[in-house]
């Protein structure tokens, strides 16, 4: 499976790859919209693990640009905020197919992301 992980935070990123990684992902890392959008210019994403409130960009830019460029691609929205906690990300994005905390445990996460990315 190939993952694309777009967070802010070097460490988190950092530790999420790692563990999708021991899981059997191709995981990238990008931690702003520009980096995020070069890596989706390069290469196909089963599924994309994406910070909600990118400090470099915008993530529903992202989500965008991942929904024209392969729109089969799945995003799973990670945030520490409580934006769109009533759900209303999937309105904004049609790719969207989960809504999690940061705090979600990575094994969780890589859970949410061999369900998610799975599925065609």
């Amino acid at each position: 499976m190939r993952i694309l992980i777009v967070e802010g935070e070097p460490e988190l990123g950092g530790l999420w790859a790692r563990h999708l990684q021991r899981q059997g992902g191709q995981v990238s890392l990008a931690s702003t919209q520009e980096a995020a959008i070069l890596e989706l210019q390069s290469r196909p994403f089963d599924i994309i693990v994406l910070d909600l409130v990118l400090e470099g960009g915008s993530a529903l830019a992202v989500a965008d640009f991942a929904s024209f460029r392969c729109p089969e691609t799945r995003v799973i929205f990670v945030t520490d905020t409580t934006f769109f906690s009533d759900g209303s990300i999937f309105a904004h994005s049609a790719n969207a197919c989960a809504y999690v905390q940061s705090h979600t445990t990575p094994e969780d996460l890589a859970a949410i992301v061999e369900h998610y990315g799975s599925v065609r």
